[in-house]
């Protein structure tokens, strides 16, 4: 019996698969698997992303979660996301410097209030003394500032407000504004590259879809050329 349609393709085939589905291309964001499997993961995380990255940007300084993972991950992950439309781009970053900043005042208020028992503590003994005194000798050497430049510094980032907050720094006057100043550049710095970073990406995977007839054709020209240059050898 003849097939009359590609319905009797995918049943004589016992696929079950719906053939609309299967005659979609594959998208150009798939030739990349990274991509791919953000995209599955975005598409169920929907809003969470807010919280995720919000929440361990406020936890990396508040509770030194930042020493074991860093919040700037998460952010660059959530600016991914809203890129690929899953969350809105400037809540998120509005989200991400809220947090970042919450958790640094609370990183402050933590260590004003214990003193040098944060630093002897079983979480602060977990640190370990050569953190402590590159913070410390980071603190007196920068002043206000080593609460912004802490921010893009590996291994600082969780301990400076506590330490600031040890070192009974002026909050309003001192504090307050250097991580103010940190949170914009550091929570909107990683949410905008993330951005940019899914932007460069996407365009690669497309680059990538056309990549096999930009290879044929340039095989082709090759070939070109090369009997070309063979027939004018012949001449002379």
């Amino acid at each position: 019996m003849p097939l009359r349609s590609t319905d009797d393709v995918v049943a004589v085939g016992g696929l079950g698969h719906d053939h609309h589905a299967l005659a979609q291309p594959v998208s150009a964001a798939e030739h990349l698997t990274m991509l791919g499997f953000l995209q599955q993961l975005g598409g169920q995380l929907g809003a969470w992303f807010y919280v995720i990255a919000g929440g361990l940007a406020f936890a990396e300084a508040a509770v030194m979660v930042g020493l074991v993972l860093p919040g700037e991950t998460a952010l660059v992950v959530a600016g991914f996301a809203a890129h690929q439309g899953w969350i809105a781009l400037w809540p998120m970053v509005a989200v991400a410097v809220g947090s970042a900043a919450l958790g640094d005042s609370l990183g402050y208020e933590v260590g004003r209030r214990l003193g040098p028992r944060l630093r002897a503590s079983r979480l602060g003994g977990r640190v370990g003394d050569d953190r402590w005194r590159r913070a410390d000798d980071f603190l007196r050497r920068y002043g206000g500032r080593a609460v912004l430049l802490g921010r893009f510094t590996a291994g600082l980032r969780a301990l400076m407000p506590g330490m600031a907050g040890m070192a009974r720094m002026p909050y309003l006057r001192k504090f307050l504004p250097w991580n103010v100043a940190g949170a914009v550049a550091w929570g909107a710095g990683c949410v905008l590259l993330g951005y940019a970073f899914s932007a460069s990406l996407a365009a690669l995977a497309r680059a990538l879809t056309y990549a096999p007839l930009v290879l044929i054709a340039l095989a082709a020209a090759v070939l070109v050329l090369l009997r070309i240059r063979k027939k004018r050898r012949q001449v002379r």
